[in-house]
Order: structure tokens, then C-alpha cells, then sequence
């Protein structure tokens, strides 16, 4: 399956997580427009992905302590520290979107999911439905 066959924000939320990921290996906890068009200059995207990648991301940024708060409170004997890398990142995303904006609950955890299932470990996908099916909706 190509990108063009895929639905944006589904691109938009992937890309949101590889940022994230790539700001965590960084030690960059805000948004910084520079990083960020440095990435979206890197991978060469542009259009409407690039505005709902920013939405994403700024988003995450400025509500990190309320939504790390949010994850850790719904996790089990995890800290945000102890989650792998990856899985924060998704959770982030997806935590970001059930409590701050108005996305079909079942679309932002499905889409989840995958993304635990494509970026983490073997676990990564029920670790993250797990966490997120506590989450209240906005």
C-alpha cells in the first residue's frame, strides 16, 4: 500500500510519532519550529500532511506533563521511564487525541495500535490498547 492510498491523518499521526521519537533521542521536550522543519525538509513532505503533523506535535508538546500524567495514571506498574521509547511516543499521540480533541475514540486507538504494532516490540500493540481503553475521552 502506497501513502497516497492512506487517509492523511493516518500519515499525519505516523509522522507525529517518528518526530517524537526522533525529539526523545534528542533530549528536545517543546516544540522548536527549526527541528521541525528540519525533519519536514529531511523526509521531503510537504501538502496537508504538513499541518496536521504540526498539530500533532504542538499539541503533545504543550500538554506533555498533563498527558505523561494521564498515561501513567492508566498504566500498571509502568512509568513513563520505564515504557519504551516508541511506546511513549504512540501513547502520547493517541492520549493527545482522546482527551484534547474530538477524534472517534475507536479511530485514535485503533490507529494506536498499529503504530505500537509497526514501531515497538512484540507486546507494544496490547500494551498500548491496554492503556488507552482507560482513557476518557475528551
Amino acid at each position: 500500500m502506497t501513502d497516497k492510498q492512506i487517509h492523511p491523518n493516518s500519515l499525519a499521526r505516523d509522522w507525529a510519532v517518528q518526530f517524537l521519537y526522533q525529539c526523545e533521542t534528542e533530549k528536545l521536550f517543546h516544540f522548536s519550529d527549526g527541528h521541525f522543519q528540519t525533519f519536514i525538509d529531511n523526509f521531503k513532505l510537504d501538502g496537508q500532511i504538513v499541518p496536521l503533523i504540526r498539530n500533532f506535535v504542538e499539541g503533545v508538546f504543550n500538554n506533555l506533563v498533563y498527558l505523561n500524567e494521564t498515561i501513567e495514571k492508566h498504566s500498571t506498574n509502568w512509568t513513563m521511564a520505564r515504557m519504551p521509547t516508541t511506546d511513549r511516543c504512540v501513547l502520547r499521540v493517541a492520549a493527545y487525541e482522546l482527551t484534547k480533541t474530538k477524534a472517534p475514540r475507536k479511530v485514535a486507538i485503533n490507529e494506536a495500535i498499529e503504530l505500537a504494532k509497526k514501531y515497538g516490540t512484540r507486546d507494544s500493540g496490547k500494551f498500548v490498547n491496554a492503556i488507552l481503553d482507560k482513557i476518557e475521552p475528551a
